[in-house]
């Protein structure tokens, strides 16, 4: 990331991502639209997860480690009263996994709404046993290869959506980082951006559903905690609950007046917004889009 970026990105993320960036923000909000209340003690994914539940929907968990999912199956349960929390152990970082868990949710299931939170920075280049770099194999060929694959379960369901929670350059010459330095926090942030530009073409394509992708903001979360200390440390009086960080995602996924958004958008806030910094060039050609499709199309086959 140039220094240009590097300091717009901190002075922007300073003035919208953190607690005074929602509170300001949330003044322009529909009253009644959506009311969040979660709990302090947990991630957003396992929050977004509780909320749903309380609101009395059938919440899928698609999770990689068996005994922290059970316990947050457990906790769900338990906090909201809802009996129907189902879980699936599947790493996104094994293409055949999720492929198998795919196939087998199709004959099974039914699906409303799928959110995906799930996140890999790992700040050294690792391989998985197929021998894809391990970030890109979570954050974007896992996501290209769940969401691909559970659009015609989507299909049959009144009000389909998918939500992504989330912006970088994006670089289709070096999509596993063999080439540059590695830097565990720009491949996280470049394998983002692959997300909101598949965001955009699945919902030119599939218009009967609402594709969305957000950005939480800077949230006070066990992942921050563990993966960025130092920020936490500098940060921590400034960062979002995790209540204001699944706002609008919970927003996106459950609220009517999202609906009637703009297809394929990236919100922050309740609001559609830019998906580039102001005067950074960080746009993505027809063409770079158009190989990340064809790469991630041609990888998920060979794992089929």
């Amino acid at each position: 990331m140039s220094l240009y970026r590097s300091a717009v990105w901190f002075v922007k993320g300073l003035r919208e991502y953190t607690k005074s960036g929602y509170e300001s923000a949330s003044k322009d909000f529909v009253p009644n639209d959506l009311e969040v209340q979660v709990p302090g003690n947990s991630g957003i994914g396992k929050a977004t997860a509780l909320e749903i539940a309380k609101q009395g929907g059938t919440v899928h968990l698609v999770c990689r480690d068996q005994a922290r999912a059970e316990d947050a199956r457990s906790e769900i349960i338990r906090e909201s009263g809802n009996q129907n929390i189902f879980l699936h152990i599947v790493d996104l970082s094994d293409p055949k996994q999720i492929w198998k868990f795919v196939e087998k949710f199709k004959q099974e299931h039914k699906l409303n709404v799928l959110i995906n939170n799930a996140g890999c920075m790992i700040n050294k280049r690792e391989l998985t046993e197929d021998g894809l770099e391990k970030n890109f194999t979570t954050d974007t060929l896992g996501v290209y290869i769940l969401t691909t694959g559970l659009i015609p379960v989507l299909q049959k369901e009144h009000d389909p959506r998918v939500v992504r929670m989330l912006v970088q350059k994006l670089n289709t010459d070096d999509l596993q980082s063999e080439r540059t330095p590695f830097d565990g926090t720009m491949v996280y942030a470049q394998n983002k951006r692959q997300q909101v530009v598949l965001t955009e073409r699945w919902a030119q394509g599939h218009p009967a559903i609402h594709f969305s992708s957000m950005h939480p903001g800077w949230a006070d979360t066990p992942g921050v905690r563990q993966v960025m200390p130092r920020f936490h440390t500098r940060f921590r009086n400034r960062l979002r609950s995790k209540a204001q960080g699944t706002d609008t995602v919970l927003w996106l996924a459950l609220s009517s007046a999202a609906a009637a958004q703009p297809n394929g958008r990236f919100f922050q806030d309740r609001k559609p917004v830019s998906t580039h910094l102001p005067l950074a060039r960080m746009s993505s050609s027809p063409a770079e889009e158009e190989k990340l499709i064809e790469i991630l199309e041609q990888l998920a086959q060979t794992f089929k």
